[in-house]
Protein backbone atom coordinates (compact mmCIF):
# COMPACT_ATOMS: atom_id res chain seq x y z
CA UNK A 1 0.00 0.00 0.00
CA UNK A 2 1.52 3.26 -1.23
CA UNK A 3 1.94 5.88 1.56
CA UNK A 4 0.54 9.60 1.26
CA UNK A 5 3.69 10.92 3.07
CA UNK A 6 6.34 11.96 1.84
CA UNK A 7 9.23 11.44 3.49
CA UNK A 8 13.15 12.20 3.62
CA UNK A 9 15.61 9.38 4.59
CA UNK A 10 15.93 10.37 8.09
CA UNK A 11 12.74 10.16 8.80
CA UNK A 12 11.88 7.41 7.28
CA UNK A 13 14.79 5.98 9.24
CA UNK A 14 12.90 7.75 12.38
CA UNK A 15 9.53 5.83 11.28
CA UNK A 16 11.30 2.51 11.36
CA UNK A 17 12.82 3.25 14.82
CA UNK A 18 9.36 3.78 16.36
CA UNK A 19 7.98 0.92 14.54
CA UNK A 20 10.25 -1.11 16.07
CA UNK A 21 9.62 0.70 19.49
CA UNK A 22 6.20 -0.36 19.01
CA UNK A 23 6.06 -3.79 17.80
CA UNK A 24 8.33 -5.20 20.63
CA UNK A 25 6.56 -7.86 22.68
CA UNK A 26 3.39 -7.12 21.02
CA UNK A 27 0.50 -9.92 20.56
CA UNK A 28 -0.96 -7.88 17.79
CA UNK A 29 -1.82 -5.21 16.01
CA UNK A 30 -5.19 -4.41 14.17
CA UNK A 31 -4.93 -3.33 11.38
CA UNK A 32 -0.39 -3.05 11.37
CA UNK A 33 -0.62 -0.96 7.57
CA UNK A 34 -2.26 1.58 9.00
CA UNK A 35 0.08 1.64 12.05
CA UNK A 36 2.59 2.19 9.75
CA UNK A 37 0.48 5.15 7.77
CA UNK A 38 -0.22 6.79 11.25
CA UNK A 39 3.63 7.11 12.14
CA UNK A 40 4.43 7.95 8.94
CA UNK A 41 1.70 10.92 9.22
CA UNK A 42 3.09 11.88 12.87
CA UNK A 43 6.81 12.39 11.79
CA UNK A 44 6.01 14.20 8.38
CA UNK A 45 3.69 16.97 10.58
CA UNK A 46 5.21 16.84 13.76
CA UNK A 47 2.05 15.85 15.59
CA UNK A 48 2.27 13.42 17.97
CA UNK A 49 -0.50 10.40 18.11
CA UNK A 50 -3.17 9.58 20.84
CA UNK A 51 -2.33 7.03 22.54
CA UNK A 52 -5.53 5.26 24.36
CA UNK A 53 -5.79 3.17 27.45
CA UNK A 54 -8.74 2.99 29.25
CA UNK A 55 -8.85 1.36 33.31
CA UNK A 56 -12.14 0.68 35.16
CA UNK A 57 -10.74 1.14 39.07
CA UNK A 58 -13.20 -2.13 39.81
CA UNK A 59 -10.71 -2.79 42.73
CA UNK A 60 -8.20 -0.17 44.57
CA UNK A 61 -4.85 -1.22 43.31
CA UNK A 62 -2.82 -2.18 40.37
CA UNK A 63 -0.31 -5.39 39.81
CA UNK A 64 2.14 -6.16 37.59
CA UNK A 65 -0.38 -7.49 34.88
CA UNK A 66 -1.54 -4.36 34.53
CA UNK A 67 1.63 -2.27 33.71
CA UNK A 68 2.49 -4.65 30.50
CA UNK A 69 0.17 -1.68 28.47
CA UNK A 70 1.56 1.00 30.56
CA UNK A 71 4.89 0.34 30.10
CA UNK A 72 3.85 0.18 26.08
CA UNK A 73 2.39 3.52 26.62
CA UNK A 74 5.73 5.08 28.13
CA UNK A 75 7.66 3.51 25.35
CA UNK A 76 4.94 5.53 22.88
CA UNK A 77 5.23 8.37 25.05
CA UNK A 78 9.47 8.54 25.06
CA UNK A 79 8.79 8.51 21.15
CA UNK A 80 6.81 12.00 21.70
CA UNK A 81 3.37 10.62 21.89
CA UNK A 82 0.48 11.54 24.13
CA UNK A 83 -1.54 9.41 25.80
CA UNK A 84 -4.97 9.77 27.24
CA UNK A 85 -5.72 7.45 30.16
CA UNK A 86 -9.25 7.28 30.55
CA UNK A 87 -10.48 6.13 34.25
CA UNK A 88 -13.55 4.26 33.42
CA UNK A 89 -16.03 6.15 36.20
CA UNK A 90 -18.69 5.33 34.13
CA UNK A 91 -18.33 2.29 32.67
CA UNK A 92 -16.77 0.64 35.69
CA UNK A 93 -20.38 0.90 37.50
CA UNK A 94 -21.23 -1.63 35.01
CA UNK A 95 -18.00 -3.63 34.73
CA UNK A 96 -16.48 -5.19 32.06
CA UNK A 97 -17.95 -8.46 30.77
CA UNK A 98 -14.91 -9.77 28.96
CA UNK A 99 -14.18 -12.96 30.85
CA UNK A 100 -17.18 -13.33 32.84
CA UNK A 101 -19.33 -16.46 33.20
CA UNK A 102 -21.89 -13.90 35.06
CA UNK A 103 -22.83 -10.58 35.61
CA UNK A 104 -21.01 -8.24 37.54
CA UNK A 105 -21.73 -6.51 40.67
CA UNK A 106 -22.46 -2.72 39.82
CA UNK A 107 -20.17 -0.68 42.22
CA UNK A 108 -21.24 2.57 43.40
CA UNK A 109 -20.00 6.05 42.18
CA UNK A 110 -18.47 6.30 45.60
CA UNK A 111 -16.42 2.73 45.43
CA UNK A 112 -15.45 4.04 41.50
CA UNK A 113 -14.20 7.05 43.23
CA UNK A 114 -12.42 5.45 45.87
CA UNK A 115 -10.57 3.56 43.59
CA UNK A 116 -9.91 5.80 40.67
CA UNK A 117 -7.87 8.03 43.21
CA UNK A 118 -5.57 5.40 44.18
CA UNK A 119 -5.51 3.74 40.16
CA UNK A 120 -3.74 7.56 38.93
CA UNK A 121 -1.46 7.53 42.21
CA UNK A 122 -0.10 4.06 40.81
CA UNK A 123 -0.30 4.51 36.66
CA UNK A 124 2.33 7.69 37.08
CA UNK A 125 4.45 5.48 38.30
CA UNK A 126 4.82 4.40 34.78
CA UNK A 127 3.76 6.94 32.91
CA UNK A 128 5.14 10.63 31.93
CA UNK A 129 3.13 13.17 33.96
CA UNK A 130 3.76 15.30 31.25
CA UNK A 131 2.64 13.41 28.54
CA UNK A 132 -0.57 12.05 29.85
CA UNK A 133 -3.96 13.35 30.21
CA UNK A 134 -6.33 11.83 32.39
CA UNK A 135 -9.80 11.96 31.93
CA UNK A 136 -12.89 10.26 33.01
CA UNK A 137 -15.72 8.69 31.17
CA UNK A 138 -18.45 10.09 32.79
CA UNK A 139 -17.47 13.86 30.87
CA UNK A 140 -19.37 12.41 27.72
CA UNK A 141 -21.27 9.39 28.86
CA UNK A 142 -23.26 10.98 31.70
CA UNK A 143 -24.61 13.75 29.22
CA UNK A 144 -25.38 11.36 26.68
CA UNK A 145 -29.31 11.46 25.90
CA UNK A 146 -31.41 8.55 25.47
CA UNK A 147 -31.96 9.17 21.26
CA UNK A 148 -27.95 9.49 21.51
CA UNK A 149 -27.84 5.86 23.49
CA UNK A 150 -30.33 4.43 20.47
CA UNK A 151 -28.05 5.72 17.57
CA UNK A 152 -25.01 3.59 19.49
CA UNK A 153 -27.18 0.92 19.66
CA UNK A 154 -28.32 0.93 16.51
CA UNK A 155 -24.50 0.35 14.73
CA UNK A 156 -24.37 -3.31 16.53
CA UNK A 157 -26.01 -6.36 15.92
CA UNK A 158 -27.61 -9.04 18.24
CA UNK A 159 -25.38 -11.40 16.14
CA UNK A 160 -22.38 -9.71 16.50
CA UNK A 161 -22.45 -9.32 20.35
CA UNK A 162 -22.86 -13.29 20.63
CA UNK A 163 -19.07 -13.53 17.95
CA UNK A 164 -18.15 -13.00 21.90
CA UNK A 165 -17.22 -16.18 23.68
CA UNK A 166 -17.74 -14.98 27.03
CA UNK A 167 -21.69 -13.88 25.44
CA UNK A 168 -21.66 -17.27 23.65
CA UNK A 169 -20.79 -19.54 26.49
CA UNK A 170 -23.06 -17.84 29.00
CA UNK A 171 -25.91 -17.88 26.25
CA UNK A 172 -25.27 -21.61 25.46
CA UNK A 173 -25.40 -22.17 29.13
CA UNK A 174 -28.78 -20.77 29.60
CA UNK A 175 -26.86 -18.16 32.15
CA UNK A 176 -28.65 -14.12 32.53
CA UNK A 177 -26.54 -11.82 29.81
CA UNK A 178 -28.35 -8.46 30.60
CA UNK A 179 -28.85 -6.11 28.18
CA UNK A 180 -26.86 -3.41 30.00
CA UNK A 181 -23.97 -5.56 29.48
CA UNK A 182 -24.36 -5.33 25.96
CA UNK A 183 -23.56 -1.54 26.03
CA UNK A 184 -20.24 -1.90 27.74
CA UNK A 185 -18.26 -2.27 24.23
CA UNK A 186 -20.58 0.82 22.98
CA UNK A 187 -19.04 3.10 25.65
CA UNK A 188 -16.06 1.56 25.66
CA UNK A 189 -15.83 2.42 21.85
CA UNK A 190 -17.70 5.87 21.97
CA UNK A 191 -14.94 7.00 24.29
CA UNK A 192 -13.14 6.34 21.22
CA UNK A 193 -15.16 8.63 19.23
CA UNK A 194 -14.83 11.65 21.79
CA UNK A 195 -11.01 11.31 22.29
CA UNK A 196 -10.59 11.00 18.52
CA UNK A 197 -7.73 8.35 19.52
CA UNK A 198 -5.04 6.81 17.08
CA UNK A 199 -3.70 3.58 19.17
CA UNK A 200 -5.42 1.85 21.68
CA UNK A 201 -3.77 -0.37 23.93
CA UNK A 202 -5.17 -3.33 25.71
CA UNK A 203 -4.36 -7.16 26.61
CA UNK A 204 -5.11 -9.79 23.82
CA UNK A 205 -9.04 -10.29 26.13
CA UNK A 206 -9.91 -6.94 25.35
CA UNK A 207 -9.67 -7.39 21.14
CA UNK A 208 -13.93 -7.39 20.76
CA UNK A 209 -13.67 -4.03 22.95
CA UNK A 210 -10.83 -2.08 21.35
CA UNK A 211 -12.59 -3.34 17.67
CA UNK A 212 -15.22 -1.87 18.78
CA UNK A 213 -14.05 1.73 18.91
CA UNK A 214 -12.77 0.95 15.16
CA UNK A 215 -16.47 0.53 13.82
CA UNK A 216 -18.31 3.53 16.39
CA UNK A 217 -14.91 5.74 14.54
CA UNK A 218 -16.24 4.97 10.81
CA UNK A 219 -19.76 5.42 11.77
CA UNK A 220 -19.25 8.97 13.07
CA UNK A 221 -16.79 9.51 10.17
CA UNK A 222 -13.60 9.47 11.30
CA UNK A 223 -9.98 8.08 10.94
CA UNK A 224 -10.30 4.78 12.40
CA UNK A 225 -8.31 3.97 15.72
CA UNK A 226 -5.19 1.19 15.75
CA UNK A 227 -5.69 -1.64 18.25
CA UNK A 228 -2.37 -2.91 19.83
CA UNK A 229 -2.96 -5.68 21.69
CA UNK A 230 -0.17 -6.85 24.39
CA UNK A 231 0.03 -10.28 25.41
CA UNK A 232 -1.43 -11.30 29.26
CA UNK A 233 1.33 -11.88 31.84
CA UNK A 234 1.25 -15.11 33.96
CA UNK A 235 1.38 -15.23 37.70
CA UNK A 236 3.53 -16.63 40.42
CA UNK A 237 2.03 -19.78 39.27
CA UNK A 238 3.03 -19.75 35.86
CA UNK A 239 -0.23 -20.99 34.15
CA UNK A 240 -2.79 -18.52 35.03
CA UNK A 241 -3.25 -14.66 34.35
CA UNK A 242 -1.95 -12.21 37.00
CA UNK A 243 -4.76 -11.67 39.19
CA UNK A 244 -5.54 -10.53 42.75
CA UNK A 245 -8.24 -13.17 42.96
CA UNK A 246 -6.02 -15.93 42.17
CA UNK A 247 -3.61 -14.90 44.85
CA UNK A 248 -0.60 -15.18 42.25
CA UNK A 249 0.08 -11.31 41.48
CA UNK A 250 2.81 -8.62 42.52
CA UNK A 251 1.42 -5.26 43.30
CA UNK A 252 3.26 -2.16 42.59
CA UNK A 253 2.21 -0.81 45.68
CA UNK A 254 3.65 -3.88 47.91
CA UNK A 255 5.92 -4.00 50.94
CA UNK A 256 9.56 -3.65 48.90
CA UNK A 257 10.21 -7.30 50.63
CA UNK A 258 7.39 -8.64 49.71
CA UNK A 259 7.87 -7.28 45.92
CA UNK A 260 11.39 -8.51 45.63
CA UNK A 261 10.92 -12.09 47.66
CA UNK A 262 7.60 -12.47 44.64
CA UNK A 263 9.57 -11.95 41.83
CA UNK A 264 12.08 -14.15 43.20
CA UNK A 265 9.59 -16.71 42.88
CA UNK A 266 8.91 -16.36 39.59
CA UNK A 267 8.95 -19.66 37.27
CA UNK A 268 12.71 -19.89 35.76
CA UNK A 269 11.07 -20.14 32.11
CA UNK A 270 8.75 -17.00 32.55
CA UNK A 271 11.56 -15.05 32.45
CA UNK A 272 12.28 -13.77 29.25
CA UNK A 273 8.69 -12.74 29.14
CA UNK A 274 9.14 -10.51 32.17
CA UNK A 275 11.77 -8.90 30.76
CA UNK A 276 10.23 -8.24 27.17
CA UNK A 277 6.76 -6.90 28.98
CA UNK A 278 7.74 -5.39 32.54
CA UNK A 279 11.57 -4.47 32.24
CA UNK A 280 13.15 -1.23 30.60
CA UNK A 281 16.03 -2.74 29.41
CA UNK A 282 17.35 -2.04 25.89
CA UNK A 283 16.19 -4.46 23.07
CA UNK A 284 20.40 -5.86 22.93
CA UNK A 285 19.95 -6.38 26.49
CA UNK A 286 16.60 -8.34 25.95
CA UNK A 287 18.43 -10.28 23.71
CA UNK A 288 21.31 -11.27 25.74
CA UNK A 289 19.19 -12.24 28.58
CA UNK A 290 17.27 -14.25 26.49
CA UNK A 291 20.60 -15.84 25.17
CA UNK A 292 22.12 -16.58 28.39
CA UNK A 293 19.18 -18.13 30.08
CA UNK A 294 19.33 -20.39 26.75
CA UNK A 295 22.54 -21.26 27.06
CA UNK A 296 23.47 -21.35 30.40
CA UNK A 297 25.68 -18.68 30.74
CA UNK A 298 23.23 -16.65 33.21
CA UNK A 299 21.37 -18.18 35.97
CA UNK A 300 17.69 -17.38 36.39
CA UNK A 301 18.16 -16.68 39.87
CA UNK A 302 20.51 -13.66 38.88
CA UNK A 303 18.56 -12.51 36.27
CA UNK A 304 15.60 -12.97 38.93
CA UNK A 305 18.07 -10.59 41.28
CA UNK A 306 18.14 -8.00 38.26
CA UNK A 307 15.00 -7.94 37.59
CA UNK A 308 13.67 -7.65 41.39
CA UNK A 309 15.93 -4.61 42.30
CA UNK A 310 14.83 -3.07 38.76
CA UNK A 311 11.11 -3.48 39.74
CA UNK A 312 11.52 -2.46 43.41
CA UNK A 313 13.60 0.41 42.40
CA UNK A 314 11.36 2.01 39.83
CA UNK A 315 8.24 1.78 42.13
CA UNK A 316 9.64 2.16 45.46
CA UNK A 317 12.62 3.49 45.57
CA UNK A 318 16.55 3.09 45.23
CA UNK A 319 17.01 2.61 49.29
CA UNK A 320 13.87 0.34 49.09
CA UNK A 321 15.55 -1.93 46.38
CA UNK A 322 19.08 -2.05 48.23
CA UNK A 323 17.32 -3.18 51.31
CA UNK A 324 14.95 -5.66 50.27
CA UNK A 325 18.13 -7.12 47.97
CA UNK A 326 20.22 -6.89 51.09
CA UNK A 327 17.68 -8.65 53.42
CA UNK A 328 16.68 -11.11 50.64
CA UNK A 329 20.70 -12.51 50.25
CA UNK A 330 21.01 -13.06 53.96
CA UNK A 331 17.71 -14.58 54.19
CA UNK A 332 17.82 -16.99 51.42
CA UNK A 333 21.40 -17.09 50.31
CA UNK A 334 23.65 -16.85 53.56
CA UNK A 335 20.85 -18.93 55.52
CA UNK A 336 20.76 -16.15 58.23
CA UNK A 337 16.85 -14.69 59.66
CA UNK A 338 16.21 -11.81 58.67
CA UNK A 339 17.33 -8.90 61.55
CA UNK A 340 13.35 -7.56 61.52
CA UNK A 341 11.16 -10.55 62.16
CA UNK A 342 8.45 -8.96 63.88
CA UNK A 343 7.32 -10.38 67.36
CA UNK A 344 4.05 -11.91 68.33
CA UNK A 345 3.08 -12.21 72.18
CA UNK A 346 1.92 -15.87 72.67
CA UNK A 347 1.73 -18.09 76.26
CA UNK A 348 4.20 -20.68 76.48
CA UNK A 349 3.23 -23.79 75.44
CA UNK A 350 2.70 -26.83 73.21
CA UNK A 351 0.01 -25.70 70.43
CA UNK A 352 -1.53 -27.78 67.46
CA UNK A 353 0.71 -26.41 64.68
CA UNK A 354 -2.85 -25.55 62.40
CA UNK A 355 -3.86 -23.45 65.62
CA UNK A 356 -0.53 -21.78 66.21
CA UNK A 357 -0.11 -20.37 62.80
CA UNK A 358 -3.72 -18.70 62.41
CA UNK A 359 -3.06 -17.08 66.33
CA UNK A 360 0.10 -15.57 64.71
CA UNK A 361 -1.05 -14.51 61.71
CA UNK A 362 0.86 -16.66 59.50
CA UNK A 363 -2.43 -18.25 57.89
CA UNK A 364 -5.81 -16.58 57.81
CA UNK A 365 -7.59 -19.59 58.54
CA UNK A 366 -7.03 -23.30 59.55
CA UNK A 367 -7.23 -24.24 55.72
CA UNK A 368 -4.74 -21.89 54.58
CA UNK A 369 -2.62 -23.09 57.56
CA UNK A 370 -3.01 -26.93 56.55
CA UNK A 371 -2.03 -26.26 53.37
CA UNK A 372 1.03 -24.77 53.84
CA UNK A 373 2.14 -27.75 56.56
CA UNK A 374 1.11 -29.74 53.91
CA UNK A 375 3.23 -28.03 51.44
CA UNK A 376 6.57 -28.41 53.36
CA UNK A 377 6.43 -24.53 54.13
CA UNK A 378 6.30 -24.60 57.93
CA UNK A 379 9.63 -24.30 60.39
CA UNK A 380 9.83 -23.60 63.18
CA UNK A 381 13.39 -22.59 64.59
CA UNK A 382 14.88 -24.28 61.52
CA UNK A 383 13.05 -27.40 61.54
CA UNK A 384 10.00 -28.07 59.21
CA UNK A 385 6.97 -29.33 60.24
CA UNK A 386 5.74 -32.46 58.35
CA UNK A 387 2.37 -33.39 59.95
CA UNK A 388 -0.87 -31.16 60.05
CA UNK A 389 -1.41 -32.85 63.35
CA UNK A 390 1.55 -31.92 64.76
CA UNK A 391 2.16 -30.23 68.38
CA UNK A 392 4.93 -27.60 68.26
CA UNK A 393 6.54 -25.66 71.59
CA UNK A 394 6.13 -22.28 71.26
CA UNK A 395 7.92 -19.65 74.09
CA UNK A 396 10.23 -16.74 73.81
CA UNK A 397 12.47 -16.25 70.90
CA UNK A 398 11.24 -19.42 68.64
CA UNK A 399 10.76 -18.67 65.41
CA UNK A 400 8.00 -19.65 63.42
CA UNK A 401 8.16 -19.16 59.63
CA UNK A 402 5.55 -19.67 56.51
CA UNK A 403 7.19 -20.09 53.10
CA UNK A 404 10.22 -17.53 52.33
CA UNK A 405 8.80 -14.61 53.19
CA UNK A 406 6.92 -14.92 56.14
CA UNK A 407 8.69 -14.38 59.73
CA UNK A 408 7.43 -14.28 63.40
CA UNK A 409 9.12 -14.19 66.84
CA UNK A 410 6.97 -15.44 69.63
CA UNK A 411 8.01 -13.05 72.70
CA UNK A 412 6.27 -13.38 76.54
CA UNK A 413 3.18 -11.65 76.65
Amino acid sequence: MESKWQLTPQQEAEVQRQLAVIRRGTAEIVPEHELVEKVRRSVATGQPLRVKLGMDPSAPDIHLGHTVVLQKIRQMQDLGHVADLVIGDFTGRIGDPTGKSETRRQLSAEEVEANARTYVEQVLKVLDPARTRIVRNSEWLAPLRFEDVLRLAATLTVARMLEREDFTKRFQDNRPIHIHEFFYPLMQGYDSVHLRTDIELGGTDQKFNLLMGRSLQKEFGQDEQVAVMMPLLEGLDGVHKMSKSLGNYIGIDEPPNEMYGKVMSIPDALMPKYYELVSCVSEDELAAIRQGLADGSLHPRDAKMRLARELVSRFLGEAAADEAERRWKTVFQQGALPDDIPAVPVEPGRYWIVKALVQLGLAPSNSEARRAVEQGAVRVDGQRVDSVEAEVDLREGVVVQVGKRRFVRCQAP
